[in-house]
């Protein structure tokens, strides 16, 4: 995938523009920024659900939207009803023929076309480590575990290229961290290449290629250590951050801590 001097328009307004990336195979970038700079309208853009405003955008060889069958998508979300009793092992199947109505009776996979589609179900739950609770329904699995299962159905067609939009946000710390690691490893073994969008950038920058941040209309694009400083973090966000390495040698973004409260302290009430 390759930006060049690419710009997005939403109602007429511009959101961000002069914007250069380039995704190889097998790379893993995440869009980073705060919110309302337009991290989700770049995977539109690249969707072709919007037109470029400006400069040229390349998905796959073709014009965005051309190739969106060679594409894993996966949106944000919010977790399942606990209620919903459609199983795991289906919802991944819907990336697969999930254009067809209807979900499929369990057990009920008539013909070749059948086998091929169970097979292929089964690899990609395997893939994702989601074998011991595929056939559980959704609504019982735990955050970290749909959103494995939902990752699994965004790769049943072997795309070239996996978009995810703030996959992470409705995890606990240590479900950010495995489901990073996961996607790290998928791009890598797969050769997909992977763009994420998310807030927090602290559990996946140890598995990151690249970041882009977008911020005040514009973007900074380059490898976690070039892009993810001090310096740059404060321009884009407009307030005091720092970067700090740990003892194993890895970043740590640090945001301007909270005010603390404050609270009325009344004074002596007074008798009559």
């Amino acid at each position: 995938m390759e930006l060049s001097h690419a710009a997005a328009a939403v109602g007429g307004r511009r959101i961000w523009s002069d914007v250069n990336l380039t995704v190889a195979a097998g790379e893993f970038v995440a869009v980073l920024g705060p919110n309302g700079v337009g991290k989700s309208t770049l995977l539109k853009m690249v969707l072709g659900l919007i037109p470029v405003a400006a400069g040229t955008v390349s998905v796959l060889g073709a014009r965005p939207g051309q190739r969106n069958k060679r594409i894993g998508y996966l949106p944000q979300r919010r977790a399942f009803d606990p209620a919903t009793r459609v199983r795991g092992v289906d919802i991944v199947r819907l990336g697969l023929d999930g254009d067809r109505w209807g979900v499929p009776v369990p057990g009920w996979v008539p013909g070749s076309r059948g086998t091929q589609i169970a097979r292929r179900v089964d690899e990609v739950i395997d893939l994702v480590g989601a074998s011991s609770y595929a056939r559980r329904p959704i609504g019982q699995c735990s955050g970290g575990e749909q959103q494995r299962l939902l990752i699994a159905q965004a790769l049943a067609r072997r795309p070239e290229l996996l978009i995810l939009d703030e996959p992470l946000d409705s995890l606990d710390v240590t479900n950010q961290a495995s489901v990073s690691a996961l996607i790290r490893e998928v791009s890598q073994s797969q050769e997909v290449a992977v763009l994420l969008v998310a807030h927090d950038v602290n559990p996946i920058l140890s598995y990151l290629d690249q970041v882009i941040y977008l911020a005040h209309g514009g973007a900074v694009m380059g490898p976690p250590a070039q892009v993810i400083t001090a310096d740059t973090l404060t321009m884009l966000y407009s307030t005091p951050i720092d970067v700090l390495t740990d003892r194993t040698g890895r970043l740590v973004v640090v945001g301007q801590p909270d005010s603390p409260p404050q609270h009325h302290v009344p004074g002596p009430t007074r008798r009559r």
